[in-house]
């Protein structure tokens, strides 16, 4: 039976996708995971269940030291494992992207100097180390800007600012972000960007042999112009003409190509606008959350089985889109308490919809952009045209009325903790 290393943090959306794609495969997982260090032996987890994804030259040994069986493929299911994966790939001798590709693309100012470095559209940027760097370069920039964390991911950690005063402020606020996120913080420092105009579009593909296959082109119709970042609707296949799809395709495999990325999956970013197709990311990952559903139409099978055959070296199949499917990652309106939902089973009726996934708990603490990074849930839908599938999430998501308590009693916190 064939092995795979599976990199299953906690908290992410797919591990259970993941998993069924294995078992439909009779591939034997290996799992591991990040719970804490302190509770994992408590409650009788093994070494493998408690690795620190952002320490890769550590947490490599461990892997290697407790490894029941060597895996024919390494796989890292989201953003977190993807520099451990890479390296653990290395030193079993298993093919994959270089670890130096990888942690590249994932370094927001790293892959601003690779495009800049070989003439891609890229807007002006520097590194701002501290408080006192921002204060010294918020009167010579020039407004709006973007202060970004450096290597978190679904737009957290993403602030616009118009202004002197808001820069200052949003490096101060971003600064904690990545603190509480990163334990590298303080070494990396942030971006701070000029702001592009324009659509956002977002492109799935997968590498082979550094040739780049396109699995989708996602349409993103809700304007992205801040002062926050959240992403909400996908939509394929994309409505912007074929010249400039194809403008796109060139620029995300030019980029794969420059940054030394040579197989597996590709998630891209860009913007588009009267000068041109912007790339805002490369990512050695697929689509994150459970967005990936949206192509398992098309695809025959899920996007989680594409990956584990793309890693194992079994053919994969050829995309099929016939109908138009889009997903909307239910955003989070404000800070507070979860309670529940209503008015589920009306928006799960609604003409085109096929899926609606609550994913948070009732008593859960939401965190919305840009300091939260995930979403009330999923809503998916198929139908003729990207139009009528995505006017059908728009409806859907009206019809949903989410309880939340924005404010907790001292009493009641104090009476719920002993």
């Amino acid at each position: 039976m064939r092995h795979v290393v599976l990199l299953l943090p906690v908290t992410s959306y797919r591990n259970e996708d993941f998993l069924a794609a294995a078992r439909k495969l009779n591939v034997e997982v290996i799992p591991v995971a990040d719970y804490c260090p302190q509770l994992a032996p408590a409650w009788g987890m093994g070494a493998l269940s408690s690795v620190h994804f952002d320490q890769p030259l550590q947490s490599a040994q461990t892997i290697l030291d407790h490894l029941p069986a060597k895996p024919d493929a390494v796989l890292a299911v989201d953003d977190h494992g993807l520099e451990l994966a890479a390296l653990l790939r290395e030193r079993l001798g298993l093919p994959g992207n270089a670890v130096a590709a990888v942690g590249l693309t994932r370094d927001k100012l790293a892959f601003r100097h690779l495009l800049q470095a070989h003439g891609f559209r890229c807007p002006d940027f520097q590194p701002v180390a501290d408080d006192a760097d921002a204060l010294a370069l918020a009167q010579r920039l020039t407004y709006p800007v973007v202060v970004k964390a450096r290597r978190l991911s679904a737009s957290r950690g993403v602030v616009r600012a118009d202004s002197a005063e808001e820069f200052i402020t949003a490096v101060r606020w971003v600064r904690a972000i990545q603190a509480r996120a990163d334990r590298e913080s303080a070494e990396l420092g942030l971006i701070v960007e000029a702001f592009i105009p324009g659509q956002e579009y977002a492109l799935e593909g997968l590498l082979d042999a550094g040739e780049l296959k396109v699995l989708a082109l996602f349409d993103k119709p809700d304007a992205l112009d801040g002062p926050y970042f959240e992403e909400t609707i996908y939509v394929t296949p994309s409505r912007l003409p074929a010249s400039v799809q194809a403008q796109i395709v060139q620029q995300v495999a030019r980029a794969c190509r420059k940054a030394g990325l040579t197989t597996g999956p590709v998630h891209a970013e860009m913007r588009v606008n009267e000068q041109g197709v912007w790339l805002l990311e490369v990512a050695a990952r697929s689509i994150g959350g459970l967005c990936g559903r949206m192509l398992n139409h098309a695809l025959g099978m899920s996007l989680e089985e594409v990956l584990l055959r793309h890693v194992l070296g079994e053919p994969v199949p050829e995309v099929a889109m016939q109908d138009a499917t889009a997903v909307m990652m239910i955003p989070i309106p404000k800070r507070g308490i979860y309670l529940g939902v209503r008015n589920l089973e009306a928006a799960r009726g609604v003409s085109h919809i096929t899926d609606i996934q609550i994913t948070v708990e009732p008593g859960a603490l939401l965190l919305p952009a840009p300091e939260g990074a995930s979403y009330l849930g999923f809503i998916f839908s198929r139908a003729e045209s990207p139009q009528a599938a995505e006017q059908a999430l728009r409806d859907a998501h009206r019809l949903l009325s989410f309880e939340i308590q924005t404010e907790v009693p001292l009493a009641t916190a104090y009476s719920n903790s002993i």
